[in-house]
């Protein structure tokens, strides 16, 4: 799959960001059923366990649930959906302002770079 892990963060939390990440983009739909935990560890190279243990986390975060000898499916609660994708897009933004604000720009400046970009495919390369 070529997923490549940073080796500061613990491998579970990122794969958990990972499915986060893919859950609030749409990639993985309500009710969409996961691939099997070892099916994921083989793709992404790493132990079942620590799939297990993301997995978990998924569950605790309400974005997955469980259902015994059939597997483990995305959560149908949209509501839960988009208040992980705001979530996530406000770290974005936090993240966004923190690397930007070295450069003194006006609101209406990063503004106008945003409008400028938006469309723009190459510019998150």
């Amino acid at each position: 799959m070529g997923y490549e892990f940073d080796n500061n963060i613990p491998i579970y939390i990122q794969l958990q960001q990972h499915f986060r990440m893919r859950i609030a983009a749409g990639d993985l739909a309500p009710g969409e059923r996961m691939p099997p935990v070892r099916e994921i560890a083989v793709n992404y190279g790493i132990n079942p366990n620590t799939v297990q243990r993301a997995l978990a986390e998924l569950e605790r975060d309400g974005l997955a649930y469980s259902q015994r000898t059939i597997g483990r499916f995305i959560t149908e609660d949209r509501d839960r959906i988009a208040e992980v994708r705001r979530l996530l897009a406000k770290d974005a933004v936090e993240n966004f302002i923190k690397d930007i604000r070295p450069f003194h720009l006006s609101l209406d400046e990063v503004i106008e770079v945003l409008k400028d970009h938006w469309g723009d495919d190459d510019a998150t390369s």
